[in-house]
């Protein structure tokens, strides 16, 4: 029983040490939710709209912020819910009617982020199956050992496929003893050999990619896997972009190394 103390004091730490990287994002959240809850609902309520529609947008450069405009929306939705209520001076009937716009509105989030989370999967899924990168792998150009044929990615749910890997909460992990991986979805994706661990950011925002062999992890964001070819990742920035080794974008671009 005593074995298990120090593993329980290690989870408290790093749950400690989360919180406070954490602390100056919620302190932003409440005062924003208390500014809307001060202004009056129509100057507060086309703030809102207009960070939906960004959302909806899916605009390429605000896809690395996709998490703060989740915040703001849900944060912000319950500020403009006091205004609302406010308007009503208190009214019972204000009360009912703020009651039901909490209803309808985080019932419309919650569809806009299951929405969000799963276009990046489909997105991947149709990639990996475009009949135009296989028949261009397949075709009869060039010598024949340039042809590259990428395996697509399996993902399994975070913990199933690594036993030297330990789930914290939902969003973050530590694998083996003294490497801790945040803010990614519960998911993995395994190379060819089990060198590489593929995990998808929060929000699908990026990937992170881990070297087992050298204990390293690189973040990418924006980038999303692709598939694997002799054990090395190769990512993609969208439909209409061809994938590029990771040897290649760790060349290019700019990255969290850890």
């Amino acid at each position: 029983m005593d074995a298990h103390v120090p593993q329980r004091q290690g989870v408290v730490r790093l749950s400690l040490t989360a919180l406070r990287n954490r602390w100056p994002a919620l302190a932003l959240a409440i005062a924003w939710m208390v500014l809307l809850a001060c202004l009056p609902w129509w100057a507060g309520l086309p703030l809102l709209l207009g960070l939906a529609a960004i959302q909806v947008a899916r605009l390429p450069r605000l896809q690395p912020h996709n998490a703060l405009l989740r915040r703001a929306l849900r944060w912000g939705f319950a500020g403009l819910l006091v205004a609302s209520y406010l308007a009503f001076d208190r009214h019972a009937l204000g009360l009912t009617l703020t009651m039901l716009a909490a209803l309808v509105g985080f019932s419309l989030l919650v569809l806009l982020e299951s929405w969000q989370d799963r276009k990046p999967q489909r997105n991947a899924v149709l990639a990996a199956t475009s009949p135009e990168w296989r028949d261009m792998a397949l075709a009869q150009i060039g010598p024949a050992d340039t042809l590259i044929e990428l395996e697509s990615p399996i993902w399994a749910s975070l913990g199933e496929s690594a036993t030297d890997m330990t789930m914290i909460d939902m969003r973050n992990c530590r694998i083996g003893t003294n490497t801790h991986i945040h803010d990614i979805e519960p998911q993995v994706s395994m190379a060819p050999g089990q060198r590489w661990m593929a995990m998808p950011m929060t929000a699908w925002s990026g990937v992170v990619l881990y070297d087992r062999a050298h204990d390293k992890q690189y973040r990418l964001r924006g980038w999303q896997l692709y598939g694997w070819h002799a054990g090395e990742a190769w990512l993609s920035r969208g439909e209409d972009q061809p994938p590029l080794a990771l040897s290649h974008v760790l060349g290019q671009d700019v990255f969290e190394e850890r």
